[in-house]
């Protein structure tokens, strides 16, 4: 798995908040994908450094997510 943090992300990319957070703010990350990557980033930072994971990193962390939330 390859990562990196950038604080130049291509722009026009189209970021989405998880439907659990809330309006009151707190610990709310967005993500937005492209044809090659994911980028993860603070959404209370969006000027700040953004997580970059190949696409396989990102359905692997998924899958372990969602197998958690399971149990």
């Amino acid at each position: 798995m390859t990562n990196t943090e950038s604080s130049t992300v291509a722009s026009g990319l189209v970021w989405f908040k998880s439907s659990y957070s809330g309006t009151e703010g707190g610990q709310c990350v967005e993500v937005a994908a492209d044809t090659a990557a994911v980028h993860i980033r603070d959404s209370k930072a969006a000027a700040g450094p953004v997580l970059t994971v190949s696409r396989e990193a990102w359905a692997g962390f998924l899958g372990l997510a969602s197998s958690e939330r399971s149990l």
